[in-house]
């Protein structure tokens, strides 16, 4: 049976838009491109989280060895983001399609009002049928500013959108039950629920031109599955591959949507980074968290306040092993949380409608 999806995230990374010279590969570049749209003219909206900036830029100029690494990198980000944003826009108009560029960096998600800003800002050019071209300003992003890589970004974009689907393009067929290049590994087809550990059997190692493992994807593929949309990790060097997977006819892994969670919730999932406070939980309230029950996070389950922080903003909620139980937008400051520690009969400090559980 086809997928029949309105609204798709497609990430493409930089191992799929690159040869093996770190140079681009505009065929590959193209034959993508007809295939996005081949989707677009079913009357399906499209958002393109695209690699591909450095490896444009390297195209293009030659690096002098004085340069560091962040320097060189910034360099070819600002020369290379010109270069394929107007290769997407001069392939997409042969098919009479206008693309917009998207940069964006962390900071652009660190609270409701910019977080909101963004996802106007995509809303508006989906309205318009323009397809949105979404990148990581990587002139201005550097270390703690950035995305751990771009599948954070899609998989951020995607939950902020409501999107039905998220497909990752990389260079491999899927998630393997062991090393890909095994003969006896198999890939995954189907990945239902989040206690799976992929650690034991999925590769750490990254892709030659990537910032991101195998083993990110994994996390945030399942992240975003809790949050109600279907993810697709697939090979991109393959032919056809994007119609192939919306036909169910592409060998690839494929990880099931759960519930559908509010757009609160979405925002606060994808806001670990950006969290300015904790407080450490009890293991009652973690399992009274953790329950089917609607609950809310109560003083009498806290322990303690380990990072200061004001009403509204976002904290961390630790176990008493130091293990992330979810996030949450904070009632009040730590002061009063202080104050109420432990106390029965006291307002929450973060309502079940703000709580992310991991």
């Amino acid at each position: 049976m086809p997928f029949n999806y309105q609204r798709i995230v497609i990430k493409i990374g930089s191992n799929v838009l690159t040869k093996s010279n770190g140079l681009p590969d505009n065929e590959r570049i193209t034959h993508l491109v007809e295939q996005i749209a081949s989707i677009k003219k079913q009357g399906k909206e499209v958002i393109l989280v695209s690699s591909g900036a450095v490896a444009s830029g390297r195209s293009l100029i030659a690096v002098s060895d004085k340069c560091d690494a962040v320097a060189s990198r910034q360099l070819l980000a600002s020369i290379g983001q010109v270069k394929l944003i107007n290769t997407y826009s001069a392939l997409f108009e042969k098919f009479e399609m206008l693309c917009s560029q998207v940069l964006v960096t962390k900071e652009d998600f660190r609270d409701r009002l910019h977080y909101l800003n963004i996802k106007n800002c995509l809303e508006i050019l989906l309205q318009h049928n323009v397809l949105p071209v979404v990148n990581e300003n990587d002139v201005v992003s550097v270390t703690e500013l950035m995305f751990t890589d771009n599948d954070e970004l899609a998989g951020l974009i995607a939950s902020m959108l409501n999107a039905q689907a998220l497909i990752l393009l990389t260079n491999v067929d899927g998630i393997y039950d062991g090393d890909p290049r095994k003969e006896a590994s198999k890939i995954i087809n189907e990945v239902n629920g989040k206690g799976v550990d992929f650690s034991a059997f999925v590769s750490s190692g990254k892709s030659q031109f990537g910032r991101g493992g195998m083993i990110t994807k994994t996390h945030m593929a399942q992240k975003v599955a809790q949050l109600g949309i279907a993810v697709h990790i697939a090979n991109g060097t393959r032919n056809n591959i994007l119609t192939d997977i919306l036909e169910n006819k592409a060998p690839h892994t494929r990880f099931l949507p759960h519930k559908t969670a509010s757009g609160k919730k979405k925002w606060i999932a994808h806001s670990e980074a950006t969290a300015t406070g904790a407080v450490e939980v009890n293991d009652g309230a973690k399992s009274a968290l953790s329950s089917n029950k609607a609950t809310s996070l109560l003083p009498v389950g806290i322990t303690a306040v380990t990072t200061d922080f004001k009403k509204g903003d976002i904290i961390k909620l630790i176990d008493e092993a130091g293990q992330l139980v979810g996030l949450g937008v904070a009632e009040y400051g730590s002061d009063k949380a202080r104050e109420k520690l432990g106390q029965k009969n006291q307002k929450p400090l973060v309502h079940y409608d703000y709580l992310y559980l991991q």
